[in-house]
């Protein structure tokens, strides 16, 4: 377990940013967080390249339970609008993580022999595809109502161009689109780092 701990709190501290930072818009579409979130992927694939599969998952719980604790004490803040994390997003956030990040550790591992980029830069831009789309769609798509009636969503779903510029569509999937847009280009530059990384720590002691 000691190997892991640097794995670990990496993973704890981009977490809890995340949910931090997720609390300050950047422009129309993005908040900060969006910007530190993804790193949690970057995380997950240097353990599994390093440690492998078991491991990577250890490291991925450990971040779910981070999440959670962070979502139960928004829920108890109360800032302009209400709880900060409502009951659907709190919903949305941990779905989201836990089958993004083993979708992420399940792909990496199938093409763990494959050259060394393509590994990481698969298995997170499809783990980051489905995070935005299960994240997005439960906290604020107007079908998913039931899951708490009480809370209001009908702003993300007022219609206007994607990002501005495109098509007509509810507002939330113009947010999707910005996250998932941002996902993408991190997984991209992630690539230097996650193999600096893993070349520094499977480089031979001298």
């Amino acid at each position: 377990m000691k190997q892991l701990l640097p794995g670990i709190l990496a993973m704890a501290v981009i977490v809890v940013a995340s949910n931090i930072l997720v609390q300050h818009p950047m422009g129309a579409y993005l908040t900060w967080g969006a910007l530190t979130y993804p790193l949690s992927f970057l995380v997950n694939d240097i353990v599994n390249r390093l440690h492998g599969v078991s491991a990577a998952r250890k490291v991925v719980l450990v971040g779910f339970v981070v999440g959670l604790i962070c979502s139960v004490i928004g829920t108890q803040i109360v800032g302009e609008f209400g709880p900060l994390v409502t009951l659907r997003i709190a919903i949305g956030s941990a779905t989201a993580f836990l089958v993004a990040q083993f979708l992420d550790i399940t792909i990496f591992d199938r093409l763990r022999r494959a050259a060394w980029w393509r590994a990481p830069l698969v298995s997170t831009l499809l783990g980051s595809s489905i995070d935005s789309a299960i994240f997005f769609t439960i906290a604020f798509s107007m079908t998913l109502s039931f899951l708490e009636p009480s809370n209001s969503v009908a702003w993300a779903s007022e219609s206007g161009a994607l990002l501005g510029i495109g098509p007509q569509v509810p507002f939330w999937v113009s947010l999707a689109v910005a996250d998932w847009c941002v996902k993408l280009a991190i997984a991209v530059f992630g690539l230097l780092p996650f193999r600096l990384i893993v070349a520094k720590m499977t480089a031979p002691v001298a």
